[in-house]
């Protein structure tokens, strides 16, 4: 289900076949801070969803049936654009509600197949902002008369899409009184979802790393976590990487073992995947981080990404510049 506030975009009628998609989520980071970028083609149609520092979901819907949601919809559209030219839209959203839009997709159901028959929809409403509930309330009308959603931060409404409407949010009591008006004169089935905090079901630049027996490299195993997330999220949304990037980065690992023999996966001491750390050895904090960061600096490189990654990178540089100087770093 692709759901995006269709306001007025802030830019439409771009083709991907003249775009170079990652300067465009660049500019428009800086641009409008968060927001979703929206492709259209016959094949397939899909969104990603963007804060200042990174892309934070995706959805993807194909022709055939296939739909990917989350990290997998943003790999899906990467290669999508490569493969087709996709119309591109941009749209702003406000900060405080772009991990709602991001994770509709992944929005847990809460109440299922109810019916008006036996539900007040008045009453569910206001069930739902008593309980402050974050998610959506959607309700199919019967005899045909159409769908509506109703959308909630915090027990608020923040606006209503109806497939009566233009689409265009509206956060007013009319959004509510006109679902009610017509469930009522209708009937209606309805389904209540909810969208959990951000920790609970989006990784992000600082999550904390995994540390199985070393605590010693407790404070580095942070800082490279976010170094391998920014460095992962910069090749994968520029499509610098075809395939699985765990894999990519332990063939890099494996180039680099003789050097830095906790590096070897086949040693199992160091290991990145799903945007966690875990470390089990005993190498010193120095090595670890210098071992982590020549493999990326030379990965980069060879996958032409480096350019990117360098601008990607300047506030984690600027975060960790005591780190940096103390290990004697060069970036």
């Amino acid at each position: 289900m692709i759901i995006l506030p269709k306001e007025q975009p802030v830019i439409q009628g771009l083709n991907t076949y003249y775009l170079d998609v990652l300067k465009l989520l660049e500019h428009y980071q800086g641009e409008i801070g968060s927001g979703g970028i929206r492709f259209i083609a016959p094949s397939a149609q899909g969104v990603l969803f963007f804060d200042q520092n990174e892309v934070l979901s995706g959805v993807y819907e194909g022709k055939n049936g296939e739909a990917f949601k989350g990290d997998d919809a943003v790999d899906r559209l990467i290669e999508a654009v490569e493969e087709s030219n996709f119309q591109v839209e941009v749209y702003a959203l406000d900060a405080s509600e772009i991990h709602f839009w991001a994770n509709i997709p992944s929005a847990v159901p809460v109440y299922q197949g109810l019916s008006t028959d036996f539900t007040d929809l008045e009453g569910l409403l206001n069930k739902m902002a008593s309980e402050k509930l974050t998610g959506f309330i959607e309700a199919s009308l019967k005899n045909g008369a159409g769908d509506g959603l109703i959308f909630f931060i915090n027990g608020d409404i923040i606006g209503g899409s109806f497939s009566w409407g233009n689409g265009n949010l509206n956060g007013s009591r009319e959004v509510r009184d006109i679902l009610v008006s017509k469930a009522g004169e209708n009937g209606a089935t309805l389904n209540v979802s909810k969208i959990p905090p951000k920790e609970e079901n989006h990784r992000t630049l600082t999550a904390p790393p995994v540390v199985e027996h070393s605590p010693v490299n407790g404070d580095v195993l942070g800082p490279l976590q976010e170094f391998l997330l920014i460095f992962e999220r910069t090749v994968r949304v520029g499509g610098f990487v075809k395939g699985d990037f765990s894999t990519v980065l332990k063939k890099k690992f494996i180039e680099k073992a003789d050097s830095y023999f906790f590096l070897d996966p086949f040693a199992g001491e160091f290991a990145y995947k799903d945007g966690k750390i875990r470390f089990s050895g005993d190498a010193p904090p120095g090595e670890l981080v210098r071992g982590v960061t020549e493999s990326v600096q030379e990965l980069g490189r060879e996958l032409k990404a480096w350019p990117h990654f360098s601008k990607e990178i300047k506030p984690w540089l600027k975060k960790y510049s005591d780190m940096i100087s103390d290990y004697g770093l060069s970036f």
